[in-house]
């Protein structure tokens, strides 16, 4: 398959070749090209570099983080120490800070790679404060994956994992590399590991009712009566923070302008990328127009929720808007697969919300949406 340089790559290059440089966090989903942009970006340094692990290791620690330091300080100054998963290493948030703050840092630049984000970016908040800058990776999304000979349906039927690309035609041996080397990836290593379970079984159980409701709003009592065991609406809500955390699927609140009206409303369910709707069972499919757009729907949500704003729903009886997304501006949006459809939940909406903008995403316009988001988000606002 033919490699490519992701965005990230280009920022993170720029940023190491400053003079005072902080510790650069790597974040984002397992298996969509940190560590191999990260090399990329060494490459393109052309400084001497030191890459290590804790992903296999079996219990790092502070001595082994302190060990991979101290060989990095003999290398040439600006040499750059690489630190893959650090989210694995017992206690290493106060390991990372010590070594920071005590062993000659002006003369190393240091990068943190990191799958969890709860992980990750907890330690960092609660210790690392004013030590760091994050990078934020996401699945790939078209445009990327057009470059490797992805078409357009297939990315909505089976994209965001690059790896699983190349089997792509062949359905059953994709749909078992995406379950055996992505999702057991992450339950077992981001979650099972990081976040131990009582009920590792129910939380497995939970995935599979959440997968089966792509971009779709479901009650938290209607999700834990679905569950074959005992349990309460603050364990759903903690088994979808969870998957939040990996990256895999997000519960979406309803846009109010009253707080207490988001949080008790019902999750609208955001898979993160469009593979994550169809990597189990027979949904993988395109011919059915409903199926279809939930899918097209997901791929859309996907790029909105790697803004910096805030994304929701919105729903008031028989109307509802697809997204809503706010940062500077408010933004109702429409998603439509074909060309079927209604426009009423966008004119209910501005009628609640006068200083929405009002906007229709669909197969013609997706490319320009996808290239820019933000550009295309700026220049329908007029």
């Amino acid at each position: 398959m033919k490699t490519i340089v992701r965005s990230f790559v280009e920022s993170l290059v720029k940023r190491l070749r400053e003079e005072d440089v902080l510790i650069q966090a790597v974040l984002g989903p397992r298996q969509v090209g940190k560590t191999t942009g990260v090399k990329q970006c060494l490459a393109l340094l052309k400084v001497q570099s030191l890459y290590v692990s804790a992903d296999e290791l079996v219990a790092p620690n502070a001595h082994w983080l302190l060990e991979q330091w101290q060989k990095a300080l003999l290398m040439p100054k600006h040499s750059v120490l690489v630190i893959d998963e650090i989210q694995k290493v017992a206690q290493w948030q106060e390991a990372l800070k010590n070594v920071w703050d005590n062993h000659n840092t002006k003369a190393l630049r240091v990068v943190v790679l990191g799958s969890s984000s709860f992980e990750i970016q907890q330690g960092m908040k609660e210790s690392l404060a004013g030590r760091y800058e994050v990078l934020r990776v996401h699945h790939w999304n078209a445009g990327e994956s057009r470059q490797v000979g992805i078409s357009f349906k297939q990315y909505v039927l089976q994209g965001g994992y690059p790896g699983s690309y190349r089997y792509r035609n062949d359905i059953g041996r994709w749909q078992a590399y995406m379950r055996d080397s992505i999702i057991e990836n992450i339950l077992n290593k981001d979650i099972f590991r990081l976040r131990p379970l009582a009920k590792p079984v129910l939380f497995r159980q939970f995935l599979e009712i959440i997968r089966a409701y792509p971009c779709q709003e479901i009650s938290y009592t209607k999700l834990l009566g679905q569950l074959q065991d005992r349990g309460n609406v603050e364990l759903v809500k903690h088994y979808l923070f969870l998957l939040e955390c990996a990256y895999l699927y997000r519960g979406l609140e309803k846009y109010s302008r009253k707080e207490y009206l988001k949080k008790a409303s019902s999750p609208k369910i955001l898979p993160l990328c469009p593979s994550l709707c169809t990597y189990s069972g027979s949904s993988l499919h395109w011919k059915d127009p409903d199926h279809y757009g939930r899918l097209f729907e997901t791929a859309v949500g996907m790029v909105l929720n790697q803004l910096p704003g805030k994304l929701y729903y919105w729903r008031e009886g028989k109307d509802e808007v697809d997204f809503v997304y706010e940062e500077d501006y408010l933004f109702a949006i429409e998603v439509k697969s074909g060309k079927q459809g209604s426009e009423r939940g966008l004119s209910a909406f501005q009628k609640n919300f006068p200083d929405a903008t009002l906007l229709v995403i669909n197969p013609e316009n997706f490319d320009s949406f996808d290239a820019d988001p933000q550009a295309f988000l700026a220049l329908m606002r007029g």
